[in-house]
């Protein structure tokens, strides 16, 4: 089937199978878990558990990064678990949110309440806390102030719609962004990256941005039929009274004008990609980084002026996914595909389209930063080698798949 939806692309087909046939996996990073202690080795195992998608793309990471990003993950996964439990009631939930980060620092602190399906990680929080204790003090400092305002941020939007475009931002930024702002200070204080690239929060910020909205948007249909609502009410009451109203047909044209205003409204953090991922200087870290970026851009290419955005699931073709992800291992080749599916949107905007002028002028200035020499010139030295994505192939393959809404922080870890 997934060959069958590949036909009329040979090169997809080649990478599928690939792909299929394992030909990278011999060259996928091995762990020593000799070296490490039983609660190290026990918090790998709780990240392979809890995330298929990122258990590989962090072990992929080089050096002592790979600890850190692994236990980041962990405890955001735990802050998650409690936001998502429909079972603990607002009174002791709200607390749970806006204090979790201290408990980082309460060794025998564990939480056996959660109904969720993650819940071990709460359940033996201590295992995970005692070795947030054993990172560095650079490290530590980061994921305890990312933990706090995650936290605060979830507490603040448990009853709360979000109603305007100002308000989606900032939703984003809780439950993404701040994922992306954390991960850039971590990769600085490891030193594989330079400074620059924690400073710039506002960079960090539109990597998670990206990537948080693009899940937003593709799936619509699914967080209707489980009662969650994330487009934004100033989007969408521009074109019906009510949001679930896009999934009836005889709304469609008001649905596809809703959804192409949002799908440009996503594209504008393009550029700020393309800045972000131009200063990294490390290759597991850039790997790391691009993959879901080309993803998103992808997927919101198949998502623009598509009907089935209101009917089913839009997913990438997996023989495309497998084709991004062994591309995207440098600068050059990033905004090339980033440059193919900007030309992809723009050959399918209506004339009718109400967002149309908006669409046009990101598209071109996307198109303008996607060619600029500066950005491939920063990178021209990284030509790396299909073997250094073989982990993130692994990894990154079901980011396509993943419900963003369900478990915000599935999908930010970029």
């Amino acid at each position: 089937m997934d060959i069958l939806k590949s036909l009329g692309h040979p090169e997809e087909i080649i990478n599928l199978f690939k792909y299929k046939i394992g030909g990278c996996r011999s060259v996928m990073p091995k762990l020593d878990y000799d070296s490490m202690s039983e609660t190290l080795r026990t918090c790998y195992a709780y990240l392979n558990q809890t995330s298929r998608s990122f258990a590989a793309v962090i072990q992929a990471l080089d050096g002592e990064l790979r600890h850190a990003v692994c236990i980041f993950y962990l405890v955001l996964r735990a802050l998650d678990t409690v936001e998502d439990d429909m079972s603990i009631p607002l009174e002791k939930k709200v607390p749970l949110l806006q204090d979790f980060h201290m408990f980082l620092y309460q060794p025998e602190w564990s939480f056996s309440e959660s109904r969720e399906k993650d819940r071990q990680v709460l359940e033996d929080f201590p295992t995970i806390s005692v070795e947030f204790r054993n990172l560095g003090q650079e490290y530590r400092d980061v994921i305890s102030d990312i933990c706090h305002r995650m936290g605060v941020g979830m507490a603040e939007f448990l009853e709360k719609k979000v109603s305007s475009m100002k308000e989606w931002d900032k939703y984003c930024h809780y439950v993404a962004g701040l994922v992306g702002i954390g991960l850039s200070r971590l990769f600085s204080a490891s030193q594989l990256e330079d400074a620059e690239v924690g400073r710039d929060t506002e960079l960090a910020n539109s990597m998670g941005l990206f990537l948080q909205k693009t899940n937003i948007i593709r799936d619509y249909l699914e967080d209707q039929q489980e009662g969650r609502a994330f487009w934004p009410q100033e989007a969408w009451s521009q074109f019906a009274s009510r949001l679930e109203d896009f999934a009836s047909p005889q709304h469609l044209s008001s649905a596809l004008s809703c959804l192409n205003l949002l799908v440009t409204d996503a594209l504008h953090h393009v550029p700020d990609v393309i800045a972000y991922l131009s200063r990294l200087r490390n290759q597991s870290v850039f790997n790391f980084c691009a993959i879901p970026q080309v993803m998103a851009i992808a997927t919101l290419s198949a998502c623009y002026n598509n009907p089935q955005v209101f009917q089913g699931v839009v997913k990438i073709r997996k023989g495309q996914a497998v084709t991004l992800m062994m591309q995207a291992t440098n600068m050059g080749a990033v905004q090339s595909i980033i440059a193919q599916y900007s030309q992809e949107i723009l050959q399918k905007v209506s004339a009718a389209d109400p967002s149309r002028e908006k669409t046009l002028r990101i598209l071109s200035l996307i198109r303008e930063k996607s060619l600029s020499p500066a950005a491939l010139s920063s990178r021209a030295h990284h030509i790396s080698p299909v073997y250094v994505s073989a982990a993130m192939l692994l990894a990154a393959l079901s980011w396509q798949y993943m419900n963003a809404a369900a478990g915000h922080i599935h999908t930010y870890i970029m």
